[in-house]
């Protein structure tokens, strides 16, 4: 988990269905810090860092929208939640885990499945928010229904400006390394033949 410190720098399980209103993406506002965790992470898994290459919004066809409940559920029964200082006995470290990880790790994780089955690392955007007053983080997928959150505190994917968090930063599409602010919602309709 993110604490405050590293902010400053930088339910229930309901199935997403396709319904006749779209979802919203994130309008992004220039430049953000990333995470202090992240560039070590970067330096060992350079690969699960990228945003770059492929298409930036994925059409998200009926089997998509099922494999992504199924990677979002799968990763979240698989992983126990436990703090980076007790699991590796650092404030914040940034993983793929294993066993064991806190919201960072289970959104890493999730990316790297998603890209194993062929999902363009450029839509997939890991994403950093505060929650309860505290930091969190969740991997947002960037589709034509709306930018999507995959997350370890809920089974279903939602579109992003239906969840509980305040939003700060996420992965800048092709160049993973740079991090951007996250402004408000725009309806997808708006935003979709920019993309």
């Amino acid at each position: 988990m993110i604490r405050p410190i590293a902010l400053i720098a930088l339910s229930l399980s309901i199935p997403f269905s396709f319904s006749a209103h779209a979802g919203t993406t994130m309008e992004t506002k220039g430049p953000a810090f990333a995470p202090p965790a992240f560039s070590s992470f970067c330096s060992r898994e350079p690969r699960l860092c990228s945003t770059s290459g492929g298409r930036k919004v994925v059409a998200l066809q009926p089997q998509l929208n099922t494999e992504l409940q199924q990677v979002n559920r799968a990763v979240n029964a698989r992983i126990a939640e436990r703090s980076d200082m007790a699991n590796v006995g650092k404030e914040d470290d940034w993983r793929v885990p294993t066993a064991y990880g806190d919201c960072e790790d289970f959104a890493i994780l999730k990316k790297r499945e998603l890209i194993r089955r062929g999902w363009p690392a450029s839509a997939l955007l890991l994403t950093v928010a505060r929650y309860r007053g505290a930091g969190h983080t969740v991997l947002t997928v960037r589709t034509s229904e709306g930018d999507l959150i995959l997350d370890n505190l809920n089974g279903s994917v939602r579109d992003w400006s239906k969840t509980p968090y305040s939003y700060f930063a996420r992965q800048a599409q092709g160049n993973g390394s740079r991090w951007e602010r996250i402004g408000g919602a725009r309806p997808v309709q708006s935003t979709a033949a920019g993309n």
